[in-house]
């Protein structure tokens, strides 16, 4: 190739493997410029280097979160797949997040009573009281939104609806902050790893305990209902009731945090959006569905096929790995008008940010409600919040889009 002749140059190519985690700078600073050229220029992407395939178009995604004969489980993975090298654990069996039927169903069918709607919404009021009692503990001025509210408030909600004494929140936080920091990172330090077992450890024998206790003296608390969970003769044992707590810590605490922050930056830089919900408070619970849609807190999910299939013309063998992007679904122009603007008063919100099928998250109706009332808290406190002098800062944690510092000005009402 001359210089003479740049017209001939190859296009760039396709962005593949980890240019498509949040370990690449660029896709972790925006993924939708790469998300929106994947999708229309190779919607179904072989990843050679991480040994995956990556569907980026909405109705793509739609039907592999809702095809159940996809199977979770990793140990059913090709091996060097993308499930077999990052979510296995060797033989050991996986949580519920990646478990498949019959032991799915069995747990969550035990655990599903206490996160209904309806059962979550008994939790309304301790939730709005934890939020505002936060929210007013900000002043007026420039403040990391992610370390004063965003992270604090999911543990201490989840430690109140769990029943942990109000004595023990910033021992519980500080064990649930380890556990997360190995929980979702692919290459922990020794050290971290090393406080996250330890913590991991503190945490396990304090729920046990705490369940004993609850097994003698019920209360209106979350242990005591699952420890009242029954399919028949089925209980959850101890330990199940652990893993279960410890999900809910887990997942729970950083999607949550990523959703508060993610929906508060939108926000700040669209303060026409924040003028908004400040004079029709009735769309709050419809800016956070769009918050949802337009900066998934998870940004990926997957399945592994089951047995050999075509999807639409593609050959997919058993056991390979099929990577979702649920972030480039939910900004999908084929479905979604200006799919890249932050409207609160948009018509249709369904997005597909909790994932779908028999693993769309229990969780979500909680998440849900803490965003909501973090939002009215913030809204109600604060006649306008914009970008702060310091700026903000992605954290590198591949599958989520997490702001690891976000500073903002807060003028009081």
């Amino acid at each position: 190739m001359t210089a003479e002749s740049p017209a001939s140059e190859s296009p760039t190519p396709i962005p593949t493997g980890l240019q498509l985690t949040s370990l690449d700078p660029a896709f972790c600073a925006d993924p939708y410029p790469i998300l929106h050229r994947l999708r229309a220029e190779d919607p179904i992407h072989r990843d050679e280097v991480l040994g995956r395939l990556f569907f980026t178009r909405h109705d793509d995604v739609r039907s592999i979160l809702y095809d159940l004969t996809l199977v979770t489980d990793p140990r059913k993975s090709r091996p060097n797949s993308f499930v077999d090298r990052f979510l296995r654990d060797g033989d050991n069996e996986p949580s519920m997040l990646l478990m498949d039927e019959p032991e799915h169903k069995r747990l969550r069918s035990l655990v599903s009573g206490s996160f209904t709607p309806r059962a979550v919404e008994r939790w309304r009021p301790r939730v709005r009281a934890i939020a505002e009692r936060l929210v007013n503990e900000l002043e007026a001025g420039q403040h990391d939104l992610m370390a004063k509210l965003a992270k604090p408030l999911p543990s201490v909600v989840i430690a109140e609806l769990l029943g942990v004494d109000a004595s023990r929140h910033d021992d519980f936080k500080k064990w649930s902050d380890d556990v997360v920091v190995i929980g979702f990172n692919p290459s922990p330090t020794e050290e971290e790893t090393a406080r996250g077992e330890a913590s991991r450890k503190c945490l396990e024998d304090f729920l046990l305990s705490e369940i004993e206790k609850r097994r003698g003296d019920p209360q209106d608390d979350l242990l005591s209902e699952l420890l009242r969970a029954q399919q028949g003769q089925d209980r959850l044992s101890d330990h199940e009731i652990f893993q279960q707590c410890q999900l809910l810590l887990v997942a729970g605490n950083v999607t949550t945090t990523d959703l508060i922050g993610n929906g508060v930056k939108a926000l700040s830089e669209n303060p026409e959006q924040q003028k908004i919900l400040r004079e029709q408070p009735e769309y709050l619970a419809n800016a956070v569905e769009e918050t949802l849609r337009f900066d998934s807190p998870v940004v990926n999910s997957g399945r592994t096929a089951s047995v050999d299939f075509e999807f639409q013309g593609t050959p997919i063998l058993k056991g390979e790995s099929l990577s979702v992007s649920l972030a480039a679904a939910n900004r999908d122009p084929a479905i979604y008008p200006e799919p890249d603007r932050f409207d609160v008063r948009r018509p249709d919100t369904h997005h597909h940010a909790f994932g779908g099928g028999r693993h769309l998250c229990l969780g979500a109706h909680l998440a849900r409600l803490e965003a909501q009332e973090t939002f009215a808290a913030l809204l109600q406190r604060f006649r306008h919040f914009e970008r702060g002098a310091e700026g903000h800062e992605y954290a590198a944690i591949p599958s989520f889009r997490s702001l690891k510092k976000l500073w903002l000005d807060f003028r009081a009402a």
